[in-house]
């Protein structure tokens, strides 16, 4: 066949426009030819740099959209040397304080533009492994979720040249420490029971090893002892409804039990229902405070006094700690205190002066354990 007959052959040409062909990956360049800017212009507005003209900022973005271009975040963060990533070091993600820190801390890191990589929980012999491979992380920064006290802080192995926030831990003056001011919101709680006219409060705490159960427990304490009570026996939970069960089944033997301070909301639910189990009402024969103010709690029967907990505001400031070392500043070593607040619900009551006898029995839970 002729050259004619080929051209004969062939099928109308398609019009031409201005996009380049798809099978190539779209360039710097093309989008700064499609703009009708430098490329310079089109890398400042890529990376966020000011200086640029909103007008030319947003004739770029359209062109960048038109030809699907997707700046090369991987080749930016080696020239830059930041890699818009934080990482987020957890020993265990079964608690609800640690999920809900971990996403207050994620929500926190995307508004800033910033993704979250996570260092997941590993087995307690190679914890210092987990620790040391951190340096081999793209990351710009690391958040220490440190919840027990299994490993001190000065055991860690974190690379020097990587900026480091210890959320809910004591770290001394290692790191900077952002935490929910577990004190504070603890002696809320046990002086809004005293403050009813009970005459002591019982206590049910979290592990042994957490750092905020023992915050938790201290303050419980010092409440009691400064109003020259004795604190009564403590009992011990490990977070989990079922736990609260079955301290809750023990406190209903207890006579002189008419106030109870529970170290979490979940340990509260198992405290409410071994009581109502029991035949001691709440708030009638026994009143309950929780801690957390998990999303629940105010449907919990009856609505659940607690305390709260912001942690959304935790993980701003876990952010904005890190964000402060990576552009240069030096780190302040203190603990940055978020505060917390007693939220009343139907579970208190003033002490009764009446026995169980005289009232009237509420209406059955709707959950079964």
């Amino acid at each position: 066949m002729n050259a004619a007959g080929l051209a004969g052959s062939t099928k109308s040409a398609e019009p031409v426009t201005s996009t380049p062909r798809t099978d190539h990956r779209v360039s710097m360049g093309d989008v700064a030819r499609l703009a009708g800017v430098s490329a310079q212009t089109v890398s400042r507005v890529s990376n966020g740099f000011p200086g640029v003209l909103e007008e030319t900022r947003q004739q770029v973005l359209a062109a960048m959209k038109q030809l699907g271009y997707r700046p090369n975040s991987a080749a930016r963060a080696l020239k830059s040397g930041h890699f818009k990533t934080i990482g987020v070091i957890m020993f265990t993600l079964a608690t609800t304080g640690n999920m809900r820190t971990l996403e207050a801390i994620t929500d926190a890191a995307l508004s800033e533009g910033y993704a979250i990589t996570l260092l997941p929980p590993v087995p307690a012999q190679e914890r210092g492994g987990a620790f040391s491979r951190v340096g081999e992380q793209v990351v710009d920064a690391v958040i220490v979720v440190m919840e027990r006290h299994e490993r001190a802080l000065s055991d860690l192995v974190l690379p020097r040249e990587v900026p480091v926030v210890v959320a809910d831990s004591g770290a001394g003056n290692q790191y900077p420490v952002v935490d929910t001011d577990q004190v504070t919101g603890a002696a809320s709680a046990v002086n809004h029971l005293l403050d009813l006219g009970h005459r002591t409060v019982w206590h049910v705490a979290g592990p042994e090893e957490s750092f905020a159960a023992q915050r938790r427990v201290n303050a419980w304490r010092q409440v009691l002892v400064g109003r020259n009570i004795v604190p009564p026996p403590m009992l011990t939970g490990d977070w989990s409804a079922e736990s609260g069960y079955q301290a809750g089944t023990r406190l209903a033997r207890e006579s002189s039990c008419t106030a109870v301070f529970v170290a979490n909301d979940h340990m509260a639910l198992g405290v409410l229902r071994a009581l109502h189990d029991s035949g001691r009402f709440v708030p009638d024969n026994v009143s309950v405070v929780g801690f957390d103010d998990v999303p629940e709690s105010s449907s919990f029967q009856p609505p659940l006094t607690t305390v709260h907990q912001d942690f959304a505001e935790v993980g701003r400031r876990c952010i904005a700690r890190v964000l402060a070392q990576i552009r240069g500043e030096a780190p302040e070593l203190v603990t940055d205190l978020v505060p917390t607040r007693l939220v009343i619900r139907q579970s208190t009551a003033p002490r009764s002066l009446r026995g169980a006898a005289s009232r009237k029995r509420p209406p059955c839970l709707p959950f079964r354990s």
